[in-house]
């Protein structure tokens, strides 16, 4: 059994950067740090030298996520159908009793980012908006709360 990634072609190339900045500048300047601390003498009581361990532990945990979704990615493409709302749609809609528009992109959990306009197709918001069309109004359900949104757009 594969864990797909689902992400977008900007998410992927955003991932692919990171990856190769980790590996070609980051890495390098770790074992650097780790080199001249060991140089210090006594590692039992070298602060240096166990905080360059640890940020090279988390560093390495973050290049082997980064190789995991390159791995088991799935592209989300642009919608080419603009009816309904999809992974990958940027959907426009407002709070029922509201004029205020706000809109999000459906994207997979790994790009998700509310502050930068991107969902998650798994969040409440993305599962209740999914499937629908211009005109709908849907009902999204967390956990602390419930409202209904009217879709005015998709794209």
């Amino acid at each position: 059994m594969t864990n797909d990634v689902h992400i977008t072609p900007e998410g992927l190339e955003a991932v692919r950067h990171e990856l190769h900045e980790l590996t070609t500048v980051k890495r390098p300047n770790i074992v650097s740090k780790i080199k001249a601390a060991r140089e210090l003498g006594d590692l039992s009581e070298n602060f240096e030298y166990h905080a360059a361990k640890n940020e090279q532990g988390m560093m390495e945990a973050r290049i082997n996520e980064l190789e995991a979704i390159i791995k088991n990615h799935v592209l989300i493409e642009n919608r080419t159908d603009v009816g309904v709302v999809g992974m990958g749609s940027t959907v426009r809609f407002a709070e029922e009793d509201s004029e205020e528009e706000e809109h999000y992109r459906i994207v997979g959990p790994t790009e998700a980012d509310p502050k930068a306009g991107r969902v998650s197709y798994e969040s409440a918001l993305g599962k209740a908006l999914i499937g629908h069309r211009v005109g709908d109004s849907v009902e999204v359900k967390s956990p602390s709360s419930s409202y209904i949104v009217r879709i005015t757009g998709i794209e």
